[in-house]
């Protein structure tokens, strides 16, 4: 063999007694054939085997599979990002004419898709009160092809009843699909209350560094695993096995990252509810936080988010007052293990329900630094919050 064709040529070198706890990293675009008869039945081998690197590699799988296994769902699929996984989920089962109800309090970017493009493709979008079965079960009587649902609500916390949401859903003849990003599957299983579809932003506590993108979508039903995998592949959505294993290693101490946020979130919290600069906590672990008893039912744990809402008046200081913090970061995003605030408006990200604060909300993610740390900056805040206006 020429020394040209050598270099481009795979030794295939034994993988025999490798046994490695780490899970390989395996790149490829082109997968080949033992024979042309193998090539041209390779529609065949969907959706376990392998044809083409967009639709999976050994890697993407094995995620893949963990999550499944997590979510108590029967397939999973990786997107680029979690909001890429909330959009998919709904075009791969939304047509023209259907009819999508939304709550009220869904991540900002997922309203927009519905409102923006949904709408392009002639898919209606109605908004309901996440806290109220009520409005939703009047809502339902209009017709709906599906219910879309996050618990808790981005930045302001709400906890939905999703079992019930799931049963006035399915009676009406509609599907539910769930966001699941706060509690993350160790936390809360969407799946096993009834929803049809759940979707992670892995981005964020499971890949837990604060440098990945990536989602999933989780579905229950088999009925569902060819509509989304082909509508994945005819968008040419896929997840990069290289992303993929940073998230099978950040997945690993999910568990023990989880725990300690938590724990440190609901000591900083509670702390924070007794001060008087403050005017409510929405964090569903705090007895007195909308939607703890639905928490305390459905939910086996918390993340470390929660946000604050400040004495009116206090709006226009806070965002002077946080260029006093030393530990937390202020950014985008949570789950990492540096810690994060971000001041969040919310007026603009709603149509049904009110808000009756001022429009900020300060939204906390706590990381893996030391308590006392976290605790002095948080003071700090309050501290220079409470300063005469300069």
């Amino acid at each position: 063999m020429n020394d040209q064709t050598l270099v481009v040529q795979s030794m295939k070198a034994s993988t025999h007694g490798f046994a490695s706890l780490a899970v390989p990293t395996y790149r490829a675009s082109t997968i080949v054939f033992d024979s042309a008869e193998a090539y041209r039945d390779r529609d065949k081998r969907a959706p376990d085997g392998y044809s083409y690197g967009l639709y999976g590699t050994p890697t993407t799988r094995e995620l893949e599979q963990k999550l499944t296994a997590l979510e108590n769902g029967v397939r999973t699929f990786l997107t680029p990002s979690g909001q890429a996984s909330n959009a998919f989920a709904l075009l791969a089962l939304l047509s023209a004419g259907d009819r999508l109800l939304m709550a009220d309090n869904v991540y900002p970017a997922t309203r927009a898709f519905a409102d923006h493009d949904l709408r392009k493709l002639g898919i209606d979008t109605i908004f309901f009160d996440p806290t109220s079965s009520e409005d939703l079960a009047g809502k339902l009587r209009g017709g709906a092809k599906m219910v879309w649902c996050e618990q808790p609500g981005s930045t302001t916390m709400e906890v939905t009843d999703l079992p019930r949401l799931a049963e006035l859903s399915h009676a009406a003849g509609a599907l539910v699909g769930c966001d699941n990003t706060w509690a993350t599957p160790l936390n809360l299983k969407p799946l096993d209350l009834g929803a049809d579809i759940v979707t992670e932003a892995l981005t964020k506590y499971v890949a837990g560094h604060s440098d990945v993108f990536m989602g999933s979508i989780t579905v229950r039903n088999e009925k569902f695993v060819e509509t989304m995998r082909s509508t994945l592949g005819r968008y040419g959505i896929g997840a990069s096995p290289d992303d993929a294993s940073l998230v099978l290693r950040g997945m690993e101490t999910l568990a023990v990252r989880l725990s300690y946020s938590s724990r440190v979130a609901t000591d900083i919290a509670s702390w924070l509810a007794s001060q008087p600069l403050v005017e409510a906590m929405l964090f569903p672990p705090l007895p007195q936080s909308p939607g703890h008893a639905l928490w305390k039912r459905d939910f086996r744990g918390a993340s470390g988010v929660f946000s604050v809402i400040f004495r009116r008046g206090l709006a226009a200081r806070v965002l002077q007052a946080l260029d006093t913090l030393r530990i937390f970061s202020i950014g985008a995003s949570w789950g990492g293990t540096r810690s994060l605030v971000a001041p969040m408006p919310v007026v603009q990200h709603r149509s049904v329900t009110p808000w009756p604060h001022d429009d900020l909300v300060l939204r906390f993610s706590i990381g893996l630094e030391a308590e006392q740390d976290l605790h002095a900056d948080v003071e700090r805040l309050l501290q220079r919050l409470s300063a005469d206006p300069q």
